[in-house]
């Protein structure tokens, strides 16, 4: 049997490994953040969310999924819609959804542990990002401020299906808040020199300055007004009907980023930087 010279094994042994981190480490695999990876990430999550919006919107308000007075459920205190999220996250908790530091529940509180092998993800954030989950806002906003613009008034008894579609809307909305750690990080190892000494002095205030940028932040919001108008037209392949009917009002995508998607992604920012030299 032939046999490979020590050396040149060696050397294949080497190559594969430097392949195998290459691979590791393409913007591709989610494992690099770049101010540019962040940001397509950012817009592939616009997508998400959008659609999310359009699904919702199938259903009227449908108010009783949010009645726990209505639910009833044996052994369970609270809504539907808090059921659903509960158990389902209950569940996404023993496969290991809560380990990719891009997840934050809605109730961490009491969770099971992951039942499957953990994914070794890069450690790329600082620890103190553990400690901020913003939901209890989110879903806050969530039920009061959104759900009014999204959903028209009435009643089609589909609870469960309404309960799956806000959690769904609910989940991409929270990701692409909670990104606002990853931003924060990468903008921080951009220019430490900038945040370092607002940073130190505590001041909210500077940091909130440093991170607005008005001008992208109105581009981001016309380009999901813009998707959401597209996303959310009827299609016809009668060339002479028009196509002015639509599934929802985009209008409601460009408020829910200007009111709320934005300025909680900044305060994410904010709280995310406040820990990051502890």
């Amino acid at each position: 049997m032939h046999r490979f010279p020590l050396v040149i094994l060696l050397l294949i042994i080497c190559a594969v490994k430097c392949r195998m981190a290459k691979a590791e480490q393409s913007p591709g695999s989610g494992n690099v953040y770049t101010l540019a990876s962040v940001r397509e990430d950012l817009i592939r999550q616009e997508d998400t969310i959008i659609y999310g919006l359009i699904e919702r919107a199938k259903f009227p308000s449908n108010s009783h999924t949010y009645d726990a007075k209505y639910a009833q459920i044996p052994g369970f205190c609270g809504s539907l819609v808090e059921f659903v999220v509960k158990n389902t996250e209950d569940i996404q908790a023993k496969a290991g959804r809560y380990k990719n530091p891009e997840e934050n529940p809605f109730f961490p509180e009491n969770l099971p542990p992951s039942s499957v092998p953990s994914y070794p993800f890069p450690q790329f954030l600082h620890p103190g990002a553990a400690s901020i989950n913003i939901n209890k806002s989110i879903w806050k906003m969530y039920l009061h401020e959104l759900l009014p613009l999204l959903a028209t008034s009435g009643d089609d008894g589909n609870y469960a299906q309404t309960a799956a579609s806000d959690l769904s809307l609910l989940q991409a909305v929270s990701k692409r808040i909670h990104y606002g750690k990853f931003v924060a990080e990468v903008k921080f190892r951009d220019a430490p020199e900038d945040y370092e000494p607002l940073i130190r002095a505590k001041d909210r205030e500077g940091l909130m300055k440093l991170l607005t940028f008005t001008s992208v932040e109105e581009a981001v919001r016309m380009r999901v007004e813009k998707k959401a108008t597209v996303f959310g037209q009827e299609v016809s392949l009668d060339s002479n009907e028009d196509n002015e009917k639509r599934k929802f009002d985009p209008s409601v995508a460009s408020r829910l980023y200007k009111n709320w998607v934005i300025p909680l992604t900044k305060e994410v920012q904010v709280e995310y930087l406040l820990r990051r030299l502890g």
